[in-house]
């Protein structure tokens, strides 16, 4: 049974200022995924609002937009089977320092001492969060 799905996938501003675009698509492409749409983003706070709408109040809710308004982002509209649960694994844990080798944040990810928002990509977490997001940013 196939489960085809679409996710938006989020190269965070700091992912773009190390130059590691390239290679977190690389491994998109290499766990059989398609990319569909692909753009860079110079995020304002109108969308970073609506994009973390459900994180507005909450103590690192400021930060946050502020980090995802300092650098362009490279949004990118995904396509695969089971894509959603398949790229969030990928990624690894959303704090870069305890991410498993082998996903994106455990072998690229820093620890700034800063905030883990700083953490280089963002997956939608489900078909749901996934169809809004890419409203938003597609």
């Amino acid at each position: 049974m196939t489960d085809l799905q679409e996710t938006l996938v989020l190269v965070k501003p700091d992912g773009v200022a190390r130059g590691l675009t390239g290679e977190i698509l690389r491994r998109i492409e290499a766990k059989g995924y398609s990319l569909v749409d692909l753009r860079l983003v110079q995020a304002d706070r109108d969308l970073l609002a609506q994009h973390y709408e459900e994180h507005v109040g909450k103590p690192f809710y400021e930060p946050l937009v502020e980090f995802m308004q300092s650098g362009p982002t490279v949004a990118i509209r995904v396509a695969g089977n089971g894509v959603i649960p398949g790229f969030r694994s990928l990624a690894g844990t959303t704090d870069p320092t305890t991410a498993a080798p082998g996903t994106i944040r455990g072998d690229l990810g820093r620890d700034w001492g800063l905030a883990v928002q700083q953490n280089l990509v963002h997956g939608s977490d489900s078909p749901e969060s996934a169809a809004r997001e890419l409203a938003l940013w597609f």
